[in-house]
Formats: structure tokens, C-alpha cells, sequence
């Protein structure tokens, strides 16, 4: 979408370096979802 690598580049760094990690543990809830349509769609 960026034109310039250089310019992506510069972008990304600013993002990064001002950004959090946060790590979650647990199973997704967009597959716990999926679960739950699926099992109201069988019956």
C-alpha cells in the first residue's frame, strides 16, 4: 500500500517502538464461537 519501502519502513519502526505486547493465553473465542453456531445449526 506504501509506495516507498523507506517510508513503510519508518512507519513500522514508530509503530513498534510505542506498542505493547500483550500474549493470551486460553483458546480463541472466535473458535469457541464457531462451536457454539455449529452445534445450534445441527439441531
Amino acid at each position: 500500500m506504501i509506495g516507498n519501502p523507506t517510508i513503510a519502513d519508518a512507519i513500522l519502526d514508530r509503530l513498534v517502538h510505542n506498542a505493547y505486547r500483550i500474549e493470551l493465553s486460553g483458546e480463541s473465542m472466535r473458535k469457541q464461537k464457531a462451536v457454539t453456531t455449529d452445534q445450534t445449526t445441527m439441531s
